[in-house]
């Protein structure tokens, strides 16, 4: 952690930075019963972020309700490989937070879009 000024009071102390402990995409080794390999591929499944561009609304929830599917897709794949290389604890977490949690947003953003035009210029 950065040391040195205080924050000013009230107001929160916005971009700290703090020292790297482990470089993004690395796995260390634990004794959990699982290979490398078996790890790095659950580290580079559980790193992938989307990115959507600025546009109106509607088309804005309606890239991201492809998003999620996109998403979706991929979680189902990747719970379905990783339940059957014994990675039990990634399965249940593909499932349990991004399957169902992203099952729910879905629904959430396609009930936004019912009858919701999409405005021309």
């Amino acid at each position: 952690m950065t040391t040195g000024s205080k924050a000013p009071s009230g107001r929160p102390w916005l971009h700290r930075k703090g020292e790297v402990i482990q470089e993004f995409g690395t796995v260390k080794q634990f004794p959990i019963g699982l290979s490398h390999d078996a790890r790095m591929y659950s580290c580079r499944r559980l790193n992938r972020v989307p990115a959507d561009g600025a546009e109106e609304v509607p088309a804005m929830l309606s890239r991201l309700l492809a998003a999620h599917e996109t998403i979706l897709t991929d979680a189902h794949d990747a719970a379905a490989r990783t339940g059957r290389s014994g990675d039990d604890g990634t399965n249940d977490l593909l499932v349990s937070q991004v399957v169902r949690t992203g099952e729910l947003h879905a629904w959430f953003l396609a009930e936004h879009l019912v009858d919701t035009p999409l405005v021309r210029a």
